[in-house]
């Protein structure tokens, strides 16, 4: 169970607020919904599938969380 609030970005350090999940329409995939928390010309709400968002990813030779819980 992915929570609510706001997360930090491991490899970037850009802030985002998770705002939901949902289910892929065709696979029913779970899927973060979430917004950035910065300018960004690209798109301000995001979507990726909950696998990658509770993701390890190496940065700096260390495993750590694609996503960090920051607070609610």
């Amino acid at each position: 169970m992915i929570k609510l609030g706001i997360y930090k970005h491991s490899k970037k350090g850009t802030l985002y607020r998770v705002i939901g999940t949902a289910a892929h329409s065709e696979t029913l995939e779970p899927m973060v919904v979430y917004e950035a928390q910065y300018e960004n010309p690209v798109s301000k709400l995001w979507v990726r599938p909950a696998a990658i968002f509770e993701d390890v990813v190496e940065i700096e030779g260390k495993k750590v969380p694609r996503f960090v819980f920051i607070r609610q």
